[in-house]
């Protein structure tokens, strides 16, 4: 028996397996979940930062006293850093002045970065340290090295060095700052694959040569070849889940969403055979021209849950907007085509896949509906009924350019409108009219993650060397 879920007489999820005959959906279910991410992370080394202490020799009478023991504060902030940050390699050094430091810069030409941690002043070689234009932390030990720290950091802003500021009561956010450097050392590792049938174009040769991500073209006649080879069991288990975990199913058939775990299988053994961590797919021209048996968008949500990166319209500014910024924060992104409401001051964020697990794979899931694609009313996509009453932080990355747009808005509805997108996501920002200002510089899509992590997309942006272009 084949049952169509019609709009107009929706079901629940009780009600769409108990007619769902022959599909076992909760046997399906208990015997294979969708794949873990976990095999598919980037298996990097671990950045190399040198971690340079700086502080004139004891005994001065000057900040932070003249009897302040030096010795005993660095190995209290090494081995707090090594316990704090595993994924990182720090190199400990001193450096009383600018020579030691213009020393230490000839003995490190393979490092990745560095932690330059200001325990005194007035040295000059935070600067020195600076001027080698690797992505450099300065961090202020609060009441130690304070003078030189805003000195030091105003001056390599001026000079346009790849420098990001801590100065901060607060560990987390000293730890917060150096997952910047596994974040850049990660996405040199990574793989970002790109199905569609036109020639990889200008933002895939930006990605590779700017952050060192290959971007790999794969064909419609590929996701196809994989789609056919998918392992059914799980392509049923997938879609079974689905069922199963979604709150209300509206259009999609359960030998839709079946297709659609088929897909899901397919983009994920596609992931497996490139090890690549992020898939970027022209699914609207694709499926419009009759080239894609199955919408993806079901496939891409569970990927963005799962701690991967799936990026709808093979966007690939948002899918390294999206991989960058899983790196930094743990946090999956949700792509869309913003509507304004000038009346409400608000931004709502549309689009027809969005995660159901905002704060990362380990977090807590909010409901969602299962509904077709909104355009055609065809296929199987996501309406996610996201958080409301939270802060967020919405961003896009050039790589061409070196810039990063940004915006913050905070949440206050799941918008219920049959025109446009199903996910719908309102918030309210802060001035509406200077984020009309300047759109059409960045294209219409933007990546929203849930959250103020202002501190990290500026951390990252500076070690970058991009320019942050904050757009309200």
């Amino acid at each position: 028996m084949k049952l169509n879920v019609l709009a107009t007489a929706p079901a629940s999820r009780r009600a769409f397996l108990a007619g769902c005959a022959g599909c076992a959906a909760a046997a399906v279910c208990a015997k294979s979940a969708p794949q873990s991410a976990a095999g598919l992370l980037p298996a990097t080394a671990r950045p190399k930062i040198r971690l340079v202490f700086t502080h004139i020799p004891a005994g001065k009478p000057t900040w932070p006293h003249s009897e302040y023991d030096y010795d005993a504060r660095k190995k209290e902030l090494t081995a707090r850093l090594t316990q704090s940050c595993p994924s990182v390699e720090f190199l400990p050094a001193t450096a009383h002045n600018a020579q030691d430091a213009r020393q230490i810069l000839v003995d490190d030409r393979e490092v990745d970065g560095y932690l330059v941690y200001m325990v005194g002043i007035w040295t000059g070689a935070a600067i020195t340290i600076a001027s080698a234009n690797k992505p450099t932390l300065f961090v202020d030990d609060l009441y130690a090295g304070s003078g030189e720290f805003l000195t030091a950091y105003a001056a390599a802003k001026r000079k346009g060095l790849r420098v990001a500021p801590v100065a901060s009561t607060r560990w987390d956010d000293v730890v917060q700052a150096v997952k910047g450097f596994d974040c850049i050392k990660k996405l040199q590792a990574s793989t970002i694959l790109d199905i569609q049938n036109r020639p990889l174009g200008g933002d895939a040769s930006a990605i590779q040569d700017v952050f060192g991500t290959t971007v790999r073209k794969i064909d419609g006649d590929q996701i196809n070849s994989a789609y056919e080879r998918a392992d059914q069991g799980r392509a049923q288990a997938a879609a079974a889940l689905w069922i199963k975990e979604a709150k209300r199913i509206v259009e999609p058939s359960r030998e839709e969403i079946g297709k659609s775990g088929r897909m899901y299988v397919a983009m994920h053994d596609l992931l497996q055979e490139h090890k690549a961590q992020a898939v970027a797919i022209d699914c609207l021209s694709l499926f419009y021209a009759g080239k894609l048996a199955a919408y993806p968008c079901l496939g891409l949500f569970q990927f963005n849950n799962d701690g991967l990166v799936g990026a709808c319209e093979a966007d690939l500014q948002s899918t390294i907007t999206m991989l960058a910024m899983t790196y930094l924060t743990g946090r999956p992104g949700y792509i869309s085509d913003p509507v304004i409401d000038m009346a409400k001051n608000q931004i709502i964020y549309a689009h027809c896949v969005a995660p159901s697990k905002v704060y990362g794979p380990d977090g807590p899931s909010n409901p969602f509906h299962i509904r077709s694609h909104s355009e055609d009313r065809k296929g199987a996509s996501i309406r996610s009924l996201m958080p409301l009453g939270e802060m967020t932080t919405t961003l896009k990355i050039n790589p061409g350019t070196r810039q990063i747009v940004f915006h913050q808005a905070k949440t206050v509805a799941n918008i219920d409108e049959d025109k446009a997108c199903r996910t719908k996501l309102a918030a309210e920002v802060k001035d509406i009219n200077k984020l009309l200002s300047e759109w059409d510089r960045w294209g219409w899509h933007r990546v929203t993650f849930y959250g103020d992590l202002k501190q990290p997309v500026e951390t990252f942006s500076a070690l970058m060397g991009f320019n942050l272009v904050v757009e309200g």
